[in-house]
């Protein structure tokens, strides 16, 4: 049995096991089209996915890090468009060169236990609790895009209307390093976006890769 196989059997399994509140995503890193990444996927009702949906921000951010540095995440927070918060675990699958082969993604829809909880608290509490920040699970690249350069945005503090030369240069480094440029015709959405030309935009990611440089040589 390979291991998209032992994978798809493991997914179903713990699908069954947990019901109809857990999701389970099996991406492929090594796919000829990044943007059909879901090979297999169990209760996608939950984030609103199907078969050969495109990648999540994690898988970019996956292809663009050292994978030699990159451990497993285990019980952190997402959310979907419709609001729903999910406790999620990150898998990395490795091929014999330990190369990451496969994302094996758990999510389980925590949305009522944490209405419960927050009941609960409300009754007990002295002071208000910390708000909690899960990041988007998108269905599609180009969601996911929108997503990232919200975040780029959120990043800088400021709308673009009123942004430097060096808040936008901060904004896209950013999006460099989540990986947005690894999806189709990104480069000409993220100039649109922030109003400059696809020459700037490299300019910027030149920059970018300089200062690392002098960083790394300091």
């Amino acid at each position: 049995m390979d291991n998209l196989e032992l994978l798809r059997q493991l997914a179903h399994g713990i699908a069954s096991q947990f019901g109809t509140s857990c999701e389970v995503v099996i991406h492929d890193l090594k796919q000829e089209d990044l943007e059909s990444s879901i090979v297999h996927i169990e209760n996608g009702h939950i984030s609103s996915r199907k078969l050969g949906d495109g990648p999540s921000g994690i898988v970019l951010e996956t292809l663009t890090r050292d994978q030699s540095q990159i451990t497993d995440r285990l019980s952190y927070l997402t959310r979907t468009d419709d609001g729903r918060i999910l406790k999620s675990s990150t898998l990395y699958i490795r091929d014999e060169d330990q190369s990451i082969r496969y994302i094996f993604a758990l999510n389980y829809d925590i949305t009522g236990l944490i209405t419960m909880d927050q009941a609960l608290k409300s009754l007990i509490a002295t002071e208000e609790t910390e708000d909690r920040q899960p990041s988007r699970i998108t269905t599609n690249v180009n969601d996911l895009l929108d997503s990232l350069i919200q975040q780029s945005v959120e990043l800088v503090g400021k709308p673009v209307a009123l942004m430097t030369k060096d808040d936008k240069v901060t904004a896209v480094r950013y999006l460099n390093d989540a990986g947005a440029f690894l999806i189709t015709k990104s480069g000409d959405k993220v100039s649109s976006y922030f109003g400059i030309s696809k020459f700037t935009l490299y300019s910027y990611l030149d920059s970018g890769k300089d200062a690392k440089s002098k960083k790394m040589e300091g």
